[in-house]
């Protein structure tokens, strides 16, 4: 029997590790620059969770997240996105206690049974920050600034659109007039928001199907029905992004996805993604501490997916390929491989990353091994090598080839080689 991955699941093979590795460490160098520290919870938490904070009427809780009952009768759902497990981590740990800001960020997995397509897989990978306790909107602009400024240091170009979604005290009038709207253009709906229309009318806006967003072109913004609170809200966090050199459009369809959302919305596009051009977006959600139990806690965060991030660099040629091996030895006989493996292992030890063949291949081969490795330098070792107590090096970037002790090699990585001229064939 052969088995194949599952629908919807990539595997992540060697050659690609390194691109990942590469932009997860520069995703954790930004959120250390903006100060946010690392929170890891597990892949599944209790349905409930989730049913309470992203809404039942939501496409994710009602079609597409991946639930079980373990042998003890408890519901549990891998994890379809990481604002709430981090709000539940945040008041089961008391993370609060004192008071002060609390700037979380995460990375890793998330699970939707979805239809799968390009950058959207039933398991994939998401980055994030939630800053948790402060309703300046200041957070709101900083946390966008954290988000652009990833995209900024990969060159990926993006269009930040923003709205806001109001309050629990302005939502139900624009709801309701949302709703009479909708039910003039009924009609021209598909099912499915026709459906939603009734349970909760926003939901349509958020509807990617071209007779729907047709249909409601002339619906009643969001933005016209803001009471004075959300209004000054928003024009403060514009203000604060026009300040920070970041433009922004104002998108009155903005919605999000989740039902936990107050005030501000904002998403990052991309014009390299065709159709389904979001590269991440996130919220303010200054009610969802407060479902959980917790006392009352504005927040805002966002949330950006890998596989959409590294489409965006393919389409743009970018180079982007991470860590390079330093060095590949090449043992010409056996003395000089076993040569070849200690001096790896010292170069290691020195935090160097080093190779060397294990197949007893000819020359030829290892060079071409290490060329295909993207090694920096080869060095290499025969019993010529070892009589007169040198190495061969080559530099495979210039292709220029030098011999020099082996002692005057190591120190080219920590800066200690004096200045030495090695002999050159």
């Amino acid at each position: 029997m052969t088995y194949q991955s599952v629908k919807g699941t990539k595997d992540i093979l060697p050659e690609e590790s390194p691109r990942w590795q590469a932009v997860e460490n520069l995703v954790r160098e930004v959120m250390e620059l903006f100060a946010y520290r690392e929170i890891r919870t597990p892949i599944f938490e209790e349905t409930a969770v989730f049913v309470r904070s992203i809404g039942e009427d939501t496409d994710i809780v009602g079609k597409e997240m991946y639930t079980f009952t373990d042998k003890g009768g408890t519901s549990l759902t891998l994890r379809p996105e990481m604002t709430a497990p981090v709000i539940r981590a945040y008041l089961q740990h008391s993370l609060g206690t004192g008071g002060g800001v609390q700037k979380l960020y995460y990375m890793g997995p998330m699970f939707r049974q979805e239809r799968p397509q390009a950058g959207r897989l039933r398991q994939f990978h998401q980055y994030g920050a939630e800053c948790i306790g402060s309703s300046s909107p200041a957070c709101d602009a900083e946390i966008i600034a954290l988000a652009a400024h990833v995209y900024d240091r990969l060159d990926i170009p993006y269009v930040l659109k923003i709205n806001s979604v109001g309050n629990e005290r302005c939502r139900p009038r624009y709801r309701e007039a949302l709703r009479d709207f909708l039910t003039r253009v009924s009609e021209r709906l598909t099912g499915e928001s026709r459906r939603r229309m009734h349970t909760n009318p926003l939901r349509v806006l958020d509807s990617k199907v071209p007779e729907d967003i047709e249909a409601t072109a002339e619906a009643p913004r969001m933005l016209d029905y803001l009471c004075d609170e959300c209004r000054e809200h928003f024009e403060a966090v514009r203000s604060h992004l026009e300040n920070l050199d970041i433009p922004a459009r104002v998108e009155p369809r903005l919605v999000r996805g989740l039902d936990y959302y107050t005030k501000t919305a904002f998403e990052f596009a991309s014009p390299d993604l065709g159709a389904q051009d979001a590269l991440g977006g996130g919220g303010r959600y200054d009610r969802l501490v407060e479902e959980f139990g917790g006392d009352s806690t504005p927040a805002v965060g966002f949330a950006a997916g890998f596989e959409r991030l590294f489409i965006a660099l393919e389409r743009r040629g970018s180079r982007f390929s991470g860590h390079r091996l330093s060095v590949y030895l090449v043992g010409l006989d056996e003395p000089s491989r076993r040569l070849c493996l200690r001096e790896a292992l010292t170069l290691r030890r020195m935090g160097v990353s080093a190779d060397c063949d294990f197949q007893q291949r000819s020359l030829k081969s290892q060079m071409r091994e290490a060329n295909k490795r993207g090694a920096a330098y080869t060095v290499i070792i025969g019993s010529e090598e070892r009589e007169r107590g040198v190495v061969t090096v080559k530099d495979m970037t210039t292709g220029m080839q030098e011999t020099m002790e082996l002692s005057l090699f190591r120190a080219r990585f920590t800066g200690e080689d004096g200045g030495a001229k090695p002999r050159r064939d």
